[in-house]
């Protein structure tokens, strides 16, 4: 059982750094964007809990066999962008609360995210979430107040990046700080969050016209676009943006990219999941990545597959994201049992990422929880 729950609470790996944009950088100079990646949202404080045999009924209780901490929301895509080597920007708001403490300090101090457009707020506390995962899924119970401050106040002050992140939303047009980072040179990537009214607003693919790129699951992909099948779907979404991707989870994802006139389908990379939360927030920081640094459509794909599936093995979203030394070590594992076939042929693009001779530490990030004292 020690075992058990040490697998399931154990954190990613710490590694030498990368940066894919190293090149890019360098011709550059002191011109080039300060910021690579900008974001705007709430950031949650989650605790997630694990390993449950079902959810409980009402008047019953349950156990878990791990649970984790970490800031949750935009936190997810910022995390896992910095720890991708993307220098990352986020406005948010934080409470003055041990939440808003832990939140702040981890965001800002151990994963590296510039908060300088973000502010804390007194005698208002912070967002929170408790996320259940069983089965391969999850399901969460949010509660939050809106910001003493309206977000777009504070992104207005984010640094103009190379690229900026966007949630759309049916109601909401696209925020002014969005379209003002696209003005000044940034690629808008966007996704959509679940539809609680399941209308699915044609008002969404309205804003894709700002829009670099969308990447929404297959569910909402279809639902907006009111189409049968996923490749259906991307085929109408292809008409409206320059970059179109639908995921499908475990399944997945396809895309298409207008820009290069390439089109593209990768499977999914299969690892046994702990915990989905904030999965799909990781593909979508490993394929910005990859877009940034101009790789082919499918080695995006497979990319940001296998970063999303890496994701999955360990506790929360923000904190379960990978960094070049979980990459690498999962590279070295497979290179070994599958040679140049499958998995090893469609991933041989990481030797010029990840180089053989170089092993990761046996050395673990921080525990994905509040307040241990070591």
């Amino acid at each position: 059982m020690e075992d058990r729950m040490r697998a399931l609470e154990s954190a990613p790996l710490v590694g030498e750094p990368a940066d894919v944009l190293a090149e890019e950088r360098a011709g550059e100079g002191c011109c080039g964007p300060a910021v690579d990646l900008a974001l705007s949202g709430t950031v949650f404080f989650d605790i997630v809990l694990t390993g449950l045999a079902a959810p409980p009924a009402p008047g019953t209780e349950v156990g878990a066999d791990g649970m984790g901490s970490c800031p949750g929301g935009v936190a997810n895509m910022a995390v896992a962008a910095s720890r991708l080597g993307l220098r990352t920007a986020v406005a948010a708001a934080f409470g003055e609360d041990v939440y808003g403490d832990f939140s702040w300090e981890t965001l800002e101090r151990q994963e590296m995210v510039d908060l300088s457009a973000s502010r804390r707020f007194p005698d208002w506390h912070s967002p929170f979430t408790v996320s259940l995962a069983w089965k391969g899924d999850r399901g969460m119970v949010t509660h939050e107040h809106p910001p003493p401050e309206p977000l777009d106040g504070m992104a207005a002050k984010l640094p103009q990046a190379r690229a900026a992140f966007v949630g759309l939303h049916p109601d909401q047009p696209m925020p002014d700080w969005a379209v003002r980072q696209a003005e000044g040179g940034a690629k808008l990537f966007a996704d959509v969050g679940w539809d609680d009214s399941e209308t699915w607003s044609g008002a969404v693919l309205e804003q894709l016209g700002h829009c670099h790129a969308f990447m929404p699951n297959a569910i909402e992909a279809m639902s907006y676009t009111r189409t049968g099948s996923p490749a259906s779907a991307l085929s109408a979404l292809a008409e409206r943006v320059p970059i179109a991707v639908v995921t499908d989870g475990p399944r997945g994802a396809i895309a298409v990219d207008q820009l290069t006139g390439e089109s593209a389908e990768a499977e999914g990379v299969v690892l046994e999941a702990v915990d989905t939360t904030g999965a799909g927030d990781v593909f979508g920081a490993a394929f910005i990545v990859g877009t940034l640094a101009g790789w082919p459509l499918r080695r995006r794909l497979r990319f940001a597959n296998l970063c999303a599936a890496l994701s999955v093995q360990h506790t929360g979203g923000s904190l379960a994201a990978p960094g070049w030394a979980d990459i690498a070590s999962w590279w070295v594992r497979t290179r070994a049992e599958a040679g140049r076939a499958g998995l090893g042929a469609d991933y041989e693009f990481l030797d010029g990422l990840v180089p053989m001779p170089w092993r990761p530490t046996d050395r673990r990030r921080a525990s994905a929880t509040i307040g241990l004292r070591t």
